[in-house]
């Protein structure tokens, strides 16, 4: 039923994926040599060949983002080459362009509007990998592709190899007196017969002493580490924008940003830049108040200067003062298993659908695998990875492995995805117990397996999260995050570990009231990304010095926080060098315009867990996948057009 996760011969894994990607091309040749080509006898077994690739890749690529060893780099480099070749010499090969053109040409009246999308997309792609171009202008294309997989991958090992780099040793009690005792307890180390403290520049850590840090010199010390990691970055960051503009440049397109557009929802540049604009003009009052709101407490505290590595400390401490909202009181309220059967529940409420545990092989001893059911019917597994190691990446992601789809034995192949996390890890002597934002952090990474889970699409190509425009794909995610703030929600799984007692209403309440607590603040922060990003990908930005001038720029415009000279963001920004959100960070206001709509659904049917509207969301908008334009799937779902003013309100910027 599922494929086992299984990498024991990892270390053969270069000369499996040669012998392959060998079938596979004598596979492809056989099909073009097909004389009367039709969906189901063409582009059916190309799909299947597609699917056996990403199978067996997907895990190998994996295991090097959460099992970081010289092994997992080694096979990664190994393997990236060949794949980055074969994928090139496919994307350009003219032969099955011209054969999906002709069965698109000759066959449109008798496909289903599922394999009209397939082949729409497919001829999308291959115009947009160069397939047209001359063999001077494909070889090239070839190595920009692979020297740019290789700048990715280099960017992010340069940035863990950082984050594992740095360690800061406090000494003095006083200095971590505020730390929560949970943290605390995890920093704790004996040396020389004194009790001593460990803060590294793994998420849980960093958060736990720029948030509570009593020393503002230690403060300053683990921020400078932080947003100073891998300055080695920059030099990747200039080869990595020139070697895109040339590529698209080849393509056609004016600039990077253009070439992005042609797969996302927005219709041009424009678009996106007014968009973004236009959000950070209606936060910036409001976030310029949040701000002295910050500045006038920090001054009781006779801090007259309040800096970028003062921010969380002062904001946590107003926060407490404004909500009584402490957060060493709520998370014995939130342990791990407690919250995770908990949000099981909550999904089985809404959705129908149950989670059963397996004891399915996976990476980790922590990683937990489960079975999801439909009816009494499996449809779909999950492995999720929660707590932070030192050989794991940090964030949070959802990677997708297989696909739902009908094969062409009209077999049904079950989706399987990975959910990861950097959670307070656990111990024999330590629950693992988090914060409120660690559980939206989980209900948004379930909101993205969910999209890829629940696919009832028949076709690969287009089913789960595959064929999803980028800048909508955020929007399950994001939609299902709202949640996590409801108060029925929450007493699914608020019980304290060691009573099991419930989270009173009152505690809900103040979570919930401090919920936009310096909303306007954090989305003038995500303008600022995203406005950096897509600027960027609009021109060629050379060297670190423009790359450097363009984001002071932005920030002198909308930033009403400056940061020290030293910070040196772009280094680290993962998501647009190392990731799929080049000039495609806006994405995350895009999408949020249309999970602040979908929400208000359920908040104007005066029931957050209205399961008649959860199921017509999951069948309209969950089960299509990609096989249709998600604007097309709102509409479908909420019979009108989003409105941005359901964010701002929801935002708590405007009433």
């Amino acid at each position: 039923m599922f494929n086992e996760f299984n990498l024991e011969n990892l270390e053969n894994s270069k000369v499996e994926l040669e012998q392959l990607l060998n079938d596979s091309k004598k596979k492809i040749d056989e099909l073009l040599n097909i004389e009367n080509k039709t969906y189901e006898n063409f582009v059916k077994p190309y799909e299947m060949i597609g699917e056996g690739i990403n199978d067996f890749l997907t895990p190998i690529f994996h295991i090097d983002s959460v099992k970081n060893s010289e092994i997992t780099q080694k096979v990664y480099e190994e393997c990236l080459p060949l794949i980055s070749d074969y994928e090139t010499e496919i994307s350009q090969n003219d032969n099955i362009y011209r054969s999906l053109k002709d069965i698109q040409d000759k066959s449109y009246t008798t496909l289903n509007d599922i394999q009209k999308k397939v082949l729409e997309n497919e001829i999308r792609d291959f115009k947009l990998s160069g397939c047209h171009l001359d063999e001077k202008n494909k070889k090239r294309l070839k190595e920009l592709n692979l020297k740019l997989s290789e700048l990715s991958h280099k960017f992010s090992q340069n940035l863990l190899n950082a984050t594992n780099s740095f360690e800061m040793i406090v000494n003095d009690y006083e200095d971590v007196k505020e730390i929560p005792k949970s943290d605390l307890e995890l920093a704790k180390f004996e040396e020389d017969g004194k009790t001593k403290y460990k803060f590294t520049l793994q998420m849980p850590s960093y958060i736990a002493y720029i948030t509570y840090g009593s020393n503002r010199e230690k403060r300053e010390e683990i921020y400078k580490a932080y947003c100073t990691r891998a300055p080695e970055n920059g030099k990747i960051i200039e080869e990595i924008l020139t070697l895109k503009d040339e590529k698209v440049k080849i393509l056609g397109f004016d600039n990077y940003a253009s070439y992005s557009l042609a797969t996302k929802m927005a219709k041009d540049e424009s678009e996106v830049v007014t968009f973004l604009e236009e959000l950070a003009k209606k936060g910036k009052n409001r976030a310029l108040e949040e701000l002295d709101e910050i500045k006038e407490f920090a001054k009781k505290d006779g801090l007259e200067d309040l800096k970028s590595y003062d921010l969380s400390y002062y904001s946590e401490k107003l926060k407490k003062e404004k909500y009584d909202l402490d957060e060493e009181y709520y998370r014995p309220f939130f342990e791990q298993n407690s919250v995770l059967n908990g949000f099981f529940n909550f999904l089985y409420e809404v959705f129908n659908i149950k989670f059963t545990k397996t004891d399915a092989k996976a990476w980790d001893d922590k990683v937990q695998v489960y079975n999801i059911s439909e009816n009494d019917k499996t449809i779909a597994r999950i492995f999720i990875d929660l707590e932070a190691r030192k050989d794991k990446r940090g964030g949070a992601w959802m990677n997708n492995w297989h696909s739902y789809y009908i094969n062409d034995k009209g077999e049904e192949q079950l989706p399987t995805a990975y959910i990861v996390c950097n959670f307070p890890p656990s111990s024999e002597n330590t629950v693992s117990l988090l914060r409120h934002s660690d559980v939206v952090t989980l209900f948004h990474e379930m909101g993205h397996a969910l999209h890829h889970l629940l696919s009832k699409v028949p076709e690969a190509m287009v089913s789960g999260i595959s064929g999803v425009a980028w800048d909508v794909v955020e929007f399950p995610s994001q939609f299902l995050e709202y949640f996590s703030y409801d108060k029925e929600v929450l007493k699914l799984f608020a019980k304290h570990y060691e009573t099991g007692e419930i989270l009173s209403d009152e505690a809900i309440d103040r979570i919930i009231k401090a919920k936009n607590f310096q909303s306007s603040l954090a989305m003038l922060r995500q303008v600022e990304f995203a406005l950096f990003d897509f600027e960027l990908h609009q021109k060629l930005y050379k060297s670190e010095d423009e790359v450097q001038a363009l984001l002071d720029s932005i920030r002198e415009k909308y930033a009403v926080v400056k940061p020290p000279k030293y910070n040196k963001f772009q280094n680290g920004f993962s998501h647009i060098f190392a990731g799929g959100y080049a000039a495609g960070y806006y994405s995350y206001k895009w999408a949020e315009v249309l999970s602040a709509d979908a929400f208000y659904m359920f908040i104007d049917s005066g029931k957050v867990l209205n399961k008649e509207i959860a199921v017509r969301y999951k069948d309209i908008v969950l089960k299509n996948g990609g096989s249709k334009n998600m604007d097309e799937l709102f509409f479908e779902f909420a019979n009108r057009e989003p409105s941005v003013d359901s964010l701002l309100k929801i935002d708590g910027i405007i009433s």
